[in-house]
């Protein structure tokens, strides 16, 4: 098993939930401390406040990932005789590190949203409210006859030429590349100071953005060239979308009065609220975790007959009962799924990297509302 540090440990998180999936508004990231210790222990937790700093002590943790940024305007000062400033000063004092993964874990595939998708039984799931996709790029590069064979195969291992279902995906035509070496120049074919002819294969293949620089440099690292002829063209193509949210159907109709008790029991909640009639038929839900009620229209443009967010307002319950879509509002706590699902990912993850770290679930309950 090997020994690693935080670094490590959240460039893997990051493979899954990448903060550029994050919104602009959104300070997602290193929050508190350092990535360069060596980590042992990993505290994973909806919330940081100081219930959960003492257990990640008491536990031996080095880094949490949360959920919700514990920083989330910026400071003008750190004072430690407030409650902030004082979770800041024992965090550093005991050497922990925190991280928070936010909207770009709501928008990760497999993030709090699909986790609560999953929870409620939901099926042909789709994005709610689209806000990324990556555009497409192809890759020209030019490179002697008997060596495309070889590269082709590099290319496909790095991810390029991966088009739906299928892979290795390329598209192939020969021609003659001509160049003549320069004094410091240490030709893989030719001579200093002569004209060289070669036949040559220009192999195109597709990728998405965010592989580039991977399949860039297993490209230069392959190709026989000193000095490769390549091009990379923007197509006006797109990647799949990514967004907030996610939509699907019950396996079967149901009355919104019954579908609110499923919701109840699957995210554990004490009580929610609901608006619209209780006796309405829904199948087709909407879900987005946290405040969703600035999404109540994105919600309804795509067909939903519930919504299910929290901290829904008087005013959008009004619009959202106007405009007949219903609402099923368990709370903002409801994230709390991410605990597990991240715990999971992690250990997963870590495991398959063999590395020698410790994926520790917070206990602390950080639902400030009480019931009575």
């Amino acid at each position: 098993m090997k020994k690693v540090n935080g670094y490590e440990i959240i460039t893997l998180f990051e493979q899954w939930s990448p903060k550029r999936f994050a919104e602009d508004w959104d300070p997602v990231g290193l929050h508190i401390g350092q990535l360069n210790r060596l980590v042992e222990k990993v505290t994973i937790t909806l919330d940081v406040n100081e219930a959960v700093v003492d257990e990640a002590i008491e536990k031996g943790a080095n880094l949490i990932i949360a959920h919700h940024p514990p920083i989330f305007s910026p400071l003008k000062h750190i004072w430690t005789d407030t409650p902030q400033g004082r979770l800041i000063e024992k965090c550093i004092k005991h050497d922990i590190s925190v991280y928070a993964a936010h909207t770009n874990l709501d928008v990760a595939p497999g993030g709090v949203n699909d986790l609560l998708a999953s929870c409620l039984g939901l099926e042909n799931i789709g994005v709610m409210q689209p806000t990324i996709s990556d555009p497409l790029y192809k890759l020209a590069v030019f490179c002697p006859v008997e060596h495309a064979d070889s590269l082709r195969e590099v290319l496909a291992r790095s991810g390029a030429g991966a088009i739906g279902d299928y892979s290795g995906c390329s598209f192939t035509s020969t021609g003659t590349g001509r160049f003549t070496p320069t004094a410091g120049a240490d030709p893989f074919i030719g001579e200093v100071g002569k004209m060289e002819e070669v036949t040559e294969e220009r192999i195109e293949v597709v990728l998405p953005g965010p592989i580039r620089s991977k399949v860039l440099q297993a490209m230069l690292a392959a190709h026989p060239y000193e000095e490769p002829a390549y091009d990379f063209f923007v197509l006006d193509q797109r990647t799949e979308e990514f967004g907030l949210g996610r939509v699907g159907t019950l396996p079967e109709p149901m009355e919104l009065q019954e579908f609110a008790q499923l919701v109840k029991k699957a995210l554990d909640v004490p009580a929610l609220r609901i608006v619209g009639d209780s006796g309405k038929l829904v199948r087709k839900i909407a879900v987005l975790g946290g405040s969703g009620s600035k999404y109540i229209r994105a919600a309804k443009r795509k067909g939903a007959d519930v919504f299910v967010t929290g901290d829904m307002d008087f005013h959008s319950a009004q619009d959202a009962e106007l405009m007949d879509l219903a609402i099923v509002d368990p709370g903002h706590h409801v994230e709390k799924v991410m605990i597990e699902g991240v715990a999971r990912y992690m250990e997963q993850a870590c495991r398959e990297k063999g590395y020698d770290v410790k994926i520790v679930k917070s206990e602390i309950d950080t639902e400030p509302f009480k019931f009575i």
